[in-house]
């Protein structure tokens, strides 16, 4: 989760600096690659948590808000890196 949060705010940084430098009608693969890998360090952070969690059982153990929290962030930073690579510079 921590590489994914640094892979994050890589992203926009780097999302920052192609704006100013990047000619027009490029695209932002560099921004989005680092979008995607944060998007996978999410759904692998947590695979890891579940699978080193004790046995659930719903009336003893839950996982609470943060879990699905990461779980609802996977996609959504995926879909926010598929974005990045398919946006083109505008003038």
């Amino acid at each position: 989760m921590i590489l994914s949060i640094i892979f994050s705010v890589l992203s926009l940084f780097l999302f920052f600096c192609q704006l100013f430098t990047l000619q027009k009608g490029g695209r932002f693969f560099l921004t989005g690659a680092f979008q995607i890998l944060a998007s996978l360090f999410v759904m692998s952070g947590a695979i890891i948590y579940t699978v080193m969690s004790p046995e659930w059982v719903p009336e003893k153990h839950n996982f609470g808000y943060s879990y699905i929290l990461a779980w609802v962030a996977f996609p959504l930073a995926l879909i926010s890196g598929l974005i990045y690579v398919i946006l083109r510079k505008r003038e």
